[in-house]
């Protein structure tokens, strides 16, 4: 008989011995990892910054009060709305002065001077043009100072629709 300090063989246990309890547990700990690294990239994918700004769409009015502009016997109406602290608006209005005729009436609105139909119109940027019918329906606008061409091809189309 050996003393309690003799050691003793181990005996395997029934259900496979050590080495397969020591797999069983870097399986654990492989499947808790993925888990965990599942977690983490769905919250990384969750707060995923905005996107970047996007532009800024300037209201344009849809329809205006032919009464509150001169020329209101015109059939068509070019309004551009300025300001004379803008180099680029006194651009505008030089080239939507071209498109005038009997037809087609153009009106300069300078902030200074019509701040009410500015803020009538709730216009918050200059130079706006507004390419205008009879019944005082916004056909075409243009934030900014458009081109002399595009211009003329609103008013173009504008007063003959159907040929477009």
């Amino acid at each position: 008989m050996g003393s309690f300090l003799e050691k003793t063989p181990e005996t395997p246990h029934q259900n496979g011995g050590p080495c397969q309890s020591r797999v069983v547990e870097r399986v654990l700990l492989a499947l808790v990892l993925v888990v965990v690294a599942a977690v983490v990239a769905r919250v990384l994918r969750a707060r995923r910054p905005e996107p970047p700004t996007q532009a800024r769409r300037w209201p344009v009015p849809v329809q205006i009060d032919r009464a509150d502009f001169e020329d209101e016997g015109t059939p068509w109406l070019v309004v551009v709305f300025t300001s004379t602290a803008c180099d680029s608006c006194a651009q505008a209005v030089d080239k939507a002065r071209v498109v005038a005729c009997a037809e087609v009436a153009v009106q300069d609105v300078p902030y200074q001077t019509r701040k009410d139909l500015h803020d009538r119109y709730a216009v918050e940027v200059v130079p706006l043009t507004l390419v205008v019918d009879p019944d005082g329906v916004v056909q075409k606008s243009f934030v900014g100072m458009p081109t002399a061409t595009d211009l003329w091809a609103a008013v173009a189309e504008a007063r003959s629709p159907a040929d477009s």
